[in-house]
């Protein structure tokens, strides 16, 4: 008798068939990573049981170290043991520098101006040390599932721009792993809850992490997960909760901030034992420098206040972006090992009117949701359900027209994969060549937003101006990347870019950029009127000018030539000011006044075309 092999609808019917793929949450303080077995995802633990590897890395002459013993030698040996090296993902040498003493490291520029450390082992970028962290997680991946894996769902925070999460991609491949997709570490924190409890509504992702914090608004319905808005602070964590009480102590002791970099990270370790001590206790007994005292949960809660306020007023802006109210969120995911702290839960709590949720551990929550989604990324079934992850764009991206003024093509907040498409035309006549700036940012002017890239278009047909028609389309793929791509329609040339910038924002860029964009709304939107003015009257002054050079001896008697001349200056002096009325009032002036030269040569330009033609002709 023949035997049947059963097994589940949409499972493979072998586990060794099973295509391997795992999740990672690569944290500034630490990192998971976690996969599906037996139908749960949960993390992978090491040869000694611990799931959690602190996302360290130290140099040594002939080898590395990654993670709890890489932490331990940080305050012996802080020129080559990297803490926190998410915080220099896609960022610029100039930016790491503003952080100050938080990074005792020995910066150089790098090739692509990313900064990189001098270590025993040479020159290290973040990129690299990142790929150290990563190659850690692999390797227990594919020893715990006895296999190669297939890829990874790698998370990363929501405010992440495109130069930070490209160099996310990068350190992925170094490590020898293929990307399935970068995940917004807040839908993956979704992602779990709401498979768990099969909840529908708005709910909200609070993630405070080590070195970064995000809020996301979410709208889960049956298994799709729709961002409908997202802020944070690419600048904002424990690790400031942890510099702010080694302040505390260094003021209390009397002693100097200015520390030997072995030095600083001791107190930093005190301070992040204390800080984690006070989410339990109420008084933590400290020593330090011949100091000895005590600090309270009081005293510590006034000392973090203002960074707690700073991530509430992130919050309250997400939620006028989803145009919501605070009391129709159904729920408060917390996430995030900073989430711990007890003011944060009561200050969070009473912004939202709810009790947050805390069921499942937040330092797990990232990687197990991110599990789930490289499960169904890699192929395999699961119930027969799929999930559809809607992310979105933290700002917006468009490029520079004329006048310097930013024509936004993607606003923020648009659900992402997305492709956006429009047309634009020539300046000038005969113009055979365009150069398109790629910008990112919420304000009019191209000076207030970031360039991201720039490309030339070559190869357009001479036309007069405004004949031309130039499609540019913008497309923001899953992973949150971009390219441009920029054809002519008539003659059909193409010039295209991926935008892969070699560093990323500076230090709460992105959160000022949203600030002045409420702030100086109004002021931006009379300086772009004045723009389009001052460029409709630079057109018209143009065309004025040859009009008159090819036809103003043949057509215009002296005193109609005097009377446009006259306009002409007063126009131009109204250009060099700033009241757009007075702008728009003379450029009609002198469209007005010049109509009826404007017909005049039109009605020489139709006689000369039929000078020497019979009506019969013309009529055939």
């Amino acid at each position: 008798m023949a035997l049947l092999q059963i097994a589940e609808p949409g499972q493979s019917p072998q586990p060794h068939e099973r295509r391997l793929a795992v999740g990672i949450d690569l944290g500034t303080t630490n990192s998971l990573v976690a996969a599906l077995r037996s139908g749960v995802a949960e993390p992978l633990p090491d040869a000694d049981g611990n799931v959690i590897v602190p996302s360290a890395v130290r140099y040594l002459a002939d080898h590395v170290e990654v993670g709890r013993s890489a932490k331990d030698a940080v305050q012996d040996d802080p020129f080559n043991t990297v803490v926190s090296v998410k915080r220099l993902m896609g960022r610029g040498l100039a930016d790491v520098k503003q952080l100050g003493e938080q990074l005792p490291y020995r910066f150089v520029a790098g090739e692509s101006q990313m900064p990189c450390i001098e270590t025993v082992q040479g020159v290290k970028s973040p990129v690299e040390i990142s790929a150290e962290i990563l190659r850690v997680l692999r390797l227990r991946a594919e020893a715990s599932l006895g296999g190669e894996l297939v890829g990874a769902v790698i998370t990363v925070p929501a405010y992440f721009d495109d130069a930070q999460r490209q160099a996310t991609k990068d350190a992925a491949r170094i490590a020898g792993l293929n990307v399935l997709r970068l995940l917004n570490e807040p839908t993956a924190a979704a992602v779990a809850y709401g498979l768990d409890r099969q909840a529908e509504g708005l709910v909200a992702i609070y993630d405070l992490g080590g070195g970064t914090f995000d809020i996301s608004i979410l709208r889960l319905t049956r298994g799709v997960f729709e961002v409908l808005a997202t802020g944070g602070d690419s600048a904002l964590g424990g690790d400031d909760f942890d510099h702010a009480i080694a302040d505390w102590i260094l003021a209390q002791a009397g002693v100097s901030s200015d520390l030997a970099p072995g030095a600083q990270r001791t107190l930093l370790k005190i301070a992040c034992d204390t800080k984690e001590a006070l989410s339990t206790t109420e008084s933590v007994a400290l020593e330090y420098g011949g100091w000895r005292g005590s600090l309270g949960r009081a005293v510590f809660e006034e000392l973090i206040e203002s960074l707690i306020a700073r991530s509430l007023k992130a919050c309250r802006r997400a939620i006028r972006d989803a145009d919501i109210d605070a009391q129709a969120i159904g729920a408060v995911v917390m996430v995030g090992g900073s989430t711990r702290v007890p003011r944060v839960r009561q200050a969070v709590g009473e912004l939202f009117g709810r009790q947050p949720l805390t069921d499942i551990d937040p330092d797990k929550v990232v990687a197990i949701g991110a599990a789930i989604q490289a499960d169904t990324l890699a192929g395999n079934g699961r119930d027969g359900s799929e999930l559809l992850l809607l992310d979105v764009i933290p700002l917006s991206l468009g490029l520079e027209t004329m006048g310097g003024l930013m024509e936004k093509i993607i606003p923020r907040n648009t659900t992402i994969p997305v492709a956006r498409a429009q047309d634009f035309t020539t300046y000038k006549d005969g113009q055979t060549a365009m150069m398109v700036h790629v910008l990112q940012g919420e304000r009019e002017l191209v000076t207030d937003c970031r360039s991201l890239a720039r490309f030339e278009l070559h190869g357009i047909p001479p036309m007069v101006a405004g004949a031309a028609k130039i499609r540019v389309t913008f497309q923001v793929d899953a992973d949150g990347l971009l390219n441009v791509a920029a054809r002519e329609l008539a003659s059909g040339i193409e010039a295209t870019i991926q935008v892969k910038p070699s560093y990323g924002l500076t230090d709460g860029e992105i959160a000022r950029m949203l600030e002045e964009s409420l702030d100086k709304a109004g002021a931006d939107k009379a300086m772009r009127a004045l723009r389009e003015r001052q460029v409709e009257a630079r057109r018209l002054l143009e065309a004025v000018a040859g009009a008159l050079q090819a036809d103003g001896e043949r057509l215009l008697d002296a005193e109609e030539r005097a009377a446009i001349e006259l306009q002409i200056s007063e126009l131009q002096q109204a250009l060099d000011g700033q009241d757009g009325d007075l702008l728009a009032r003379r450029t009609k002036s002198l469209s007005d006044i010049t109509d009826a030269f404007a017909a005049r040569r039109m009605d020489a330009s139709v006689q000369a075309a039929l000078a020497g033609r019979r009506l019969d002709d013309i009529e055939e």
